[in-house]
């Protein structure tokens, strides 16, 4: 017996060993689906696939440049508070993600062949970029050149840098943050800096991959533009600018804030900048954006539509009221997308992150009532649309014109719902996502357009279902400048035709799974992965498309980072094990870029 032992020992030691050189190692430990754990880690972390990754023997030796500026040099004219300080970890918070269970064998092989074909779409861009526009901003997936659109800093590296890691691969990450390492963030392809895009996805990205990582570069490297970022608050206000001039944010000059810009651009900073003062511990960064959302959470129930913001606000007068145009679309979205994300990642025991939770209630009310309706369309599908509207003298006017950009409402409703413990805010959430998925699966391409009209069910409630009439909307469809003939029935234009390869729909349908676990949403995943792979799949990679109502229509060389970092993402996600940056360890912000939340529920 002791014999037997002996060599069974032996035998299970040779077989680790076989298992551990042979087998895929970027596949091997991260997606092995496994019984769900509560709370494995008291903090939240995913321990043993860090400590894997970033064992000395898989970790190359990684020099660290730093930048030709020290952009925590700079002496301000005008320098801001330094409080509030970054309220203390969160002991608690409600549940978010479904208790899933382990799936039959033939279900979770399904998907693993579906997670599978979605690294392989992946890989086939990342590739492309790696071998024709390494080191630049973005690749262009027809003629396979290059284009440097973000300050020439890399931006598909930096975005993707932790879809790399959700993927496994290892090899590739760590070659990324090699190339990191070595980005000069004191100089710039351009002499204006976009605030808001340098935020999301280069702060966003690093913060995302150390959060994931643990590397220390990647954390000294979020830090330099932070800083960077931080000059942009260098005016006599304390509010920020769209665009830095990068020389006169250099020599500390006070600069100037615009007379007009878009709500989302002020209203994208808090995760970010509160994330960099929590691994950090240095309060600038959170005090900076407080003051910002302060302004709007002073003036939330002063506008034409109380409870919202108008779509174009002055920082320079703090004036977000004056305007009588509001969506939760392109130009205001993710300034409605942060305050519950916001509020997930600090709390609201602390006095200045309390206001993210109010004025996230109070926009969600506002929205339920004013923005979405129940286009009227040929089945019964139970689905909401989100429009826009805007504030005359008779009042609120409904406006059923609604866009991709729109899309990532239905999931951040279903957050809501489970953050505020709320019902209603996740049956709506549930609904708008519904939606989406019923433009894309109305189309011909199987892809919803960019922009886009319906007709929304008449009476004094417009999310009160209603029978169809072919002539109503044969009517309404005539009376378009953009009339098309061959519209799906329910659609009354395509604005903006094209699919320029947007995550949003996809992001709310992540989602949806994760808080649910319902099985529709896998399956409208994989239809749309399906149809959107197929009609981008370009030489190098994925392509925009000009026309989604029609089958076969031409390309535009034109792939932004957001493919990469969002869009596949998000995809790869809904198959893989959904404890892959689990909705109660991460918040995402709006590039997908995954924060670990300080602490999770017991």
């Amino acid at each position: 017996m002791a014999r037997f032992r002996t060599r069974y020992v032996a035998f299970c030691a040779l077989l680790v060993v076989f298992v551990y050189h042979v087998l895929p190692r970027d596949s091997a430990i991260p997606y092995i689906r496994r019984p769900r754990r509560k709370q494995e880690h008291s903090d939240g972390s995913t321990e043993g696939l860090a400590q894997y990754m970033n064992d000395l023997k898989h970790v190359p030796r990684i020099t660290l440049m730093k930048s030709s500026f020290d952009w925590n040099t700079v002496n301000f004219t005008y320098p801001p508070e330094r409080t509030p300080r970054i309220p203390s970890p969160v002991t608690t918070r409600p549940r978010i993600q479904y208790d899933f269970r382990p799936e039959s064998a033939r279900v979770a092989a399904v998907q693993e062949k579906r997670r599978l074909e979605v690294k392989r779409v992946f890989e086939k861009s990342w590739k492309s970029y790696k071998s024709q526009a390494w080191m630049k901003d973005a690749l262009k997936p027809i003629s396979g050149e290059s284009v440097n659109q973000f300050s020439g800093w890399a931006a598909t590296l930096v975005d993707t840098l932790d879809t790399l890691w959700m993927l496994g691969l290892r090899d590739d990450f760590y070659e990324a943050v090699d190339a990191v390492a070595r980005i000069d963030f004191g100089q710039s392809t351009s002499s204006r800096v976009n605030m808001f895009e340098t935020c999301i996805r280069y702060l966003g990205g690093l913060l995302a991959a150390y959060d994931l990582s643990g590397h220390e570069v990647l954390k000294v490297k979020a830090i330099e533009v932070g800083d960077l970022l931080y000059a942009g608050f260098n005016t006599d206000n304390s509010m920020p600018v769209d665009f830095i001039d990068f020389d006169a944010a250099k020599d500390g000059e006070g600069l100037t804030v615009e007379p007009s810009v878009v709500s989302a651009s002020p209203g994208t900073i808090t995760l970010e900048f509160s994330r960099l003062s929590q691994i950090t511990g240095d309060d600038k960064y959170y005090a900076a954006v407080s003051h910002v959302m302060d302004t709007f959470y002073e003036h939330q129930n002063e506008t034409m539509l109380p409870g919202m913001w108008p779509m174009m606000v002055s920082m320079r007068r703090q004036d977000v009221v004056t305007g009588y145009q509001f969506t939760i679309a392109g130009n205001a979205d993710s300034l409605y997308e942060y305050l519950p994300k916001a509020s997930a990642l600090l709390g609201s025991s602390d006095p200045s992150s309390k206001k993210y939770e109010v004025m996230s209630k109070n926009f969600m009310d506002t929205a339920i009532d004013n923005l979405f309706f129940r286009p009227m369309i040929t089945g019964s599908e139970d689905v909401l649309i989100s429009g826009n509207c805007d504030v005359l003298k008779d009042g609120p006017s409904l406006d059923p014109e609604s866009e991709h950009l729109a899309c990532f409402i239905g999931g951040l409703y279903a957050l809501g719902g489970r953050l505020f413990e709320n019902d209603k805010y996740l049956e709506t959430g549930a609904k708008l996502t519904r939606g989406c998925v019923y433009a894309y699966k109305s189309f011909p391409t199987g892809i919803m357009p960019e922009r886009y009209n319906m007709v929304k069910c008449p009476g004094p409630d417009p999310k009160k279902a209603c029978k169809w009439d072919e002539e109503v909307w044969a009517t309404e469809r005539e009376k378009r400048a953009e009339y098309r003939e061959h519209l799906p029935k329910g659609f009354t234009t395509a604005k903006d035709p094209r699919y320029i390869l947007r995550p949003e729909a996809i992001e709310s349908v992540f989602v949806l799974w994760r808080i649910t676990g319902k099985d529709e949403w896998r399956e409208a995943a994989w239809d749309m992965f399906q149809a959107v792979a197929n009609a981008t799949d370009a030489p190098f990679a994925n392509a925009a498309i000009d026309d989604v109502t029609v089958v076969g229509s031409g390309q535009t060389d034109y792939m932004e980072s957001f493919w990469l970092a969002e869009t596949l993402k998000y995809f790869y996600l809904v198959f893989a094990d959904p404890e892959l940056i689990s909705l109660d360890d991460f918040v995402l912000n709006t590039e997908a870029h995954p924060f670990r939340l300080s602490k999770t529920q017991a």
